[in-house]
C-alpha cells in the first residue's frame, strides 16, 4: 500500500503545479489583452475626434461633396414619372382619363418635394457662406467667439467650433473676403467696406420704384 500512494501523490503534486502554472500565464493573458484594448480604445477615441475636426475643416474650406446626395434623390424621384406617362399613352382612352385626373395629384406631390430641397439646399451653405451673410448683417465688427455663438445657435445641427471659424475668417480676410482690426489684444472681423456698400446700396434701390 505505501508503495502504490507514493506514485499517486507525486502524479497530484504534478497536476497541481500544471495548474498553477497555467493559471498564473491566464492571468498574465488577460491582463496583456486588456492593456491593449485600453490602447485601442485610446487609439479609436482619437481618430474619433480627428474625424470631427476635419469634417469641420471641410466645411470652412468650402468643400460641399454631400450636395450630391439631395441631386441624386431628386432625380430618382423624378424618373418614374415619364415611364408612367408613357404607360398611360400606350394603354389607350380609358387610361389617358385617369392620367388626367391623376395629373393634379403629381402637381401637388411635387410642390412638397420642392420645398424639401430648398431646406436642403439652405442646410448646406458652406461654413464659408454662412460667415459672409453673418458679417454682412452686423453694423459692428464681431469676434471669433461671437460670431461662432450666433452661427452655432442659428444653426444648432451644425457642428460649429470656434476654431474653425477663427481658421476660416483669417482665410476670408486672406482673399479680402472680410476685414480684421485688433482694440487691445482682442482682434475683431468684419465684413469689406464693399460689400458693406453694395448692400446698403441693393437696399435702397426699391424705394424709387415704390414712389
Amino acid at each position: 500500500m505505501p508503495e502504490t500512494a507514493t506514485p499517486a501523490t507525486e502524479l497530484a503534486s504534478q497536476y497541481i503545479a500544471q495548474v498553477t502554472g497555467d493559471l498564473d500565464a491566464n492571468l498574465k493573458e488577460q491582463e496583456r489583452i486588456s492593456a491593449d484594448i485600453a490602447s485601442l480604445q485610446e487609439q479609436l477615441t482619437a481618430l474619433q475626434h480627428d474625424h470631427s475636426v476635419l469634417v469641420s475643416m471641410q466645411q470652412a474650406l468650402g468643400i460641399t461633396q454631400a450636395r450630391t446626395g439631395p441631386a441624386a434623390e431628386s432625380e430618382s424621384a423624378t424618373v418614374p414619372a415619364p415611364r408612367r406617362k408613357k404607360a398611360a399613352a400606350a394603354a389607350g382612352g380609358k387610361q389617358k382619363a385617369r392620367k388626367s385626373a391623376a395629373a393634379p395629384a403629381k402637381k401637388t406631390a411635387r410642390k412638397p418635394a420642392a420645398t424639401k430641397a430648398s431646406t436642403a439646399q439652405a442646410a448646406e451653405l458652406t461654413l464659408v457662406e454662412l460667415i459672409r451673410r453673418h458679417l454682412s448683417e452686423q453694423k459692428e465688427p464681431r469676434s471669433a467667439a461671437e460670431i461662432s455663438t450666433a452661427l452655432g445657435q442659428a444653426h444648432p445641427g451644425r457642428d460649429i467650433s470656434p476654431k474653425v471659424v477663427r481658421v476660416t475668417l483669417e482665410g476670408l480676410v486672406a482673399k479680402s473676403g472680410a476685414e480684421r482690426s485688433k482694440q487691445g489684444r482682442s482682434v475683431f472681423y468684419s465684413a469689406p467696406a464693399q460689400s458693406v456698400e453694395a448692400a446698403s446700396e441693393t437696399g435702397t434701390q426699391p424705394e424709387p420704384t415704390d414712389s
